[in-house]
């Protein structure tokens, strides 16, 4: 463990060449930000950040502005974190009528496109779908199972009818 301290310090001097110690960066980070659950990342991106926290439609390439903040985050729990945040209702409502994307900071910058809202608002139709189709589904097998239960309560009926004949 004392190598490790020493490994430390060029790491954070050196933060251009953090890509290439990345393997070597993880035990740095470790320290500071503690490799957790992709919720518990996200959930420390909206305390962060204003573009989190106001789920404001993100950047092309917020990935990579990440990584430069955050040097030893691991990759991929940074995407399971982005890919739950980008796939929240709240952000598709949010992409689905925004004109700009914007930085962590909440600074506005390029523009959402047709195709991007499009796709957001093809999404959620698709959510309130299936999500409707489920609720429907619910609906039919409890009413099965109540014509089950009412068509047993009658058979019942007549055994105990013709029984006592």
């Amino acid at each position: 463990m004392a190598g490790t301290p020493a490994a430390d310090a060029p790491q954070a001097d050196a933060p251009a060449d953090a890509p290439a110690d990345a393997p070597a960066a993880a035990p740095a980070a470790a320290g500071a930000a503690p490799a957790t659950s992709a919720r518990a990342l996200l959930k420390q991106l909206q305390q962060e950040f204003p573009a989190f926290r106001d789920c404001l439609p993100l950047a092309i390439g917020i990935d990579k502005q990440l990584l430069a903040r955050m040097p030893g985050l691991d990759r991929k729990t940074m995407r399971a974190a982005l890919g739950i945040h980008t796939g929240s209702m709240r952000y598709l409502r949010a992409m689905e009528k925004a004109k700009v994307r914007h930085d962590l900071d909440g600074t506005a910058g390029a523009e959402v496109t047709d195709t991007h809202r499009l796709h957001a608002k093809e999404q959620l139709q698709q959510r309130f779908k299936k999500e409707a189709d489920r609720k429907k589904a619910e609906r039919d097998a409890a009413a099965e199972e109540e014509a089950n239960r009412q068509r047993a309560e009658k058979l019942k009926a007549l055994a105990t009818k013709f029984s006592r004949n």
